[in-house]
């Protein structure tokens, strides 16, 4: 049974710990048939209003989801697709900024081999699930890695994991840039989601139509 929403909504769904549990490694996650099928029927029933808002870059959502073809914001807002068929945009690119900051942290991830790099080209992740006790340290090393670039990029709190991301991108921004065509446009905003990372999407969706 599909959930109830209205037939004039517009569903924007976070991925890890909201549609699937997280993994040790983010490239472990799968989403299950029964989910996908739940998925395309809920994106039908909207006439295609349903995008995947994610920290997780384009090409992974589109390997997690396929068959589907979804609109989708990427890499919390610094990259987006606003139709299902349309072309990827850029709409932050810091990657200057981000092999800055790998490279201040080099010695400490050397000595953390536990901790997990994502690297997704407009943003990166350090997933410390398999290094707990390296959490509070991890934090203090990317605080002061990234304050001399954090004119251009901001240290997001996830679960287990600190994210790195360009300042001017963020998931409600990539809600604003979907309600702003069709066929999201002029429908009712719904946002699903788990996490710190998902805050800037909940207040452009309260904020409602007309924000």
């Amino acid at each position: 049974m599909l959930p109830l929403l209205a037939p004039n909504a517009a569903l924007f769904l976070d991925i890890d710990g909201t549609l699937v549990e997280f993994k040790d490694r983010p490239e472990e996650v799968r989403i299950p048939p029964t989910l996908l099928a739940t998925i395309g029927a809920l994106s039908q029933k909207l006439e295609g209003a349903l995008a995947v808002v994610s920290g997780r870059n384009l090409a992974d959502i589109d390997r997690l989801f396929a068959p589907l073809a979804l609109a989708a914001g990427g890499q919390h807002g610094a990259e987006g697709r606003l139709t299902a068929n349309g072309k990827t945009e850029i709409f932050a690119a810091p990657q200057a900024a981000l092999a800055s900051v790998s490279d201040r942290l080099a010695a400490f991830l050397a000595a953390h081999p536990g901790i997990h790099v994502e690297r997704k080209g407009l943003s990166t992740a350090f997933h410390y699930r398999n290094a707990v006790e390296a959490g509070p340290a991890l934090r203090a090393a990317l605080e002061e890695a990234v304050a001399p670039v954090a004119a251009m990029l901001k240290l997001l709190d996830s679960h287990l994991c600190y994210d790195v991301r360009a300042r001017e991108a963020n998931k409600g921004k990539a809600v604003e840039r979907l309600m702003g065509v069709a066929p999201f446009a002029a429908r009712v905003p719904v946002y699903v989601g788990d996490d710190w990372t998902d805050e800037d999407g909940f207040r452009v969706v309260l904020a409602g139509p007309g924000r």
